[in-house]
């Protein structure tokens, strides 16, 4: 339970440093970019959608990796322990969408748990993000412009 414990600390640390990063990132080179504002926001949220991939991608090799691990848990069915599997997992229970075709057993249901957390919460720091990114932009534009955004 301590190794669960820990991967779990661990990956909440490291895609929480992933995101972040990657606001961070945007945050610096979208205002210095030479493209229309519209095309800044847009970028913004392919950024933000790329580090998401990133994330999943983190969970799903952890779990994928835990999986081989004997004692540690598995993703049920006997068929589903391959790395296109968990990623898919991984992608499923990150958005809470939860189809449940694929399940984890023994350690991995308490890293399920915690990524499905994680998840709701980093996709709603970027839903905030690109809202305020999308304010100061259009605000932008309109004061630039004298309309609104485009």
């Amino acid at each position: 339970m301590l190794t669960v414990a820990l991967a779990c600390l661990a990956l909440v640390g490291v895609t929480t440093l992933i995101h972040y990063e990657a606001l961070r990132l945007l945050s610096t080179l979208l205002p210095g970019l030479v493209a229309a504002h519209r095309a800044r926001v847009v970028i913004a949220l392919l950024g933000a959608f790329a580090a998401h991939l990133l994330e999943i991608g983190v969970y799903g090799l952890a779990a994928h990796g835990l999986a081989q691990v004997g004692g540690l848990g598995a993703l049920a069915p006997a068929g589903a322990s391959d790395l296109a599997s968990a990623l898919y997992f991984s992608a499923s229970t990150y958005t809470s969408l939860g189809y449940g075709d694929i399940q984890p057993l023994g350690g991995l249901r308490t890293i399920a748990s915690v990524e499905g957390l994680h998840g709701l919460l980093l996709i709603g720091w970027t839903a905030s993000y690109l809202y305020v990114t999308m304010e100061v932009f259009w605000a932008d534009e309109s004061t630039r412009t004298g309309k609104g955004p485009r």
